[in-house]
């Protein structure tokens, strides 16, 4: 997240959103999304994408997608 958002690594913690993180708009959404997957070895759903909007929607979802 802070690669993507260009935040410092410091700066992203469980309550890291889209309502606090400045950097956080509709095109570095995507390229998060797309950096996880590739990270994570997984493919994030279609229809979960638009949900995931803060740090602990993304842990878990992609803890549930790694079990």
């Amino acid at each position: 997240m802070s690669v993507v958002f260009e935040v410092p690594l410091d700066s992203i913690n469980e309550n890291s959103s889209t309502d606090n993180l400045e950097n956080w708009d509709s095109l570095r959404h995507l390229n998060l999304i797309l950096a996880l997957e590739e990270e994570f070895g997984v493919s994030i759903p279609d229809e979960e994408v638009g949900n995931l909007v803060n740090f602990k929607l993304i842990e878990l979802t992609i803890n549930e997608l790694l079990k």
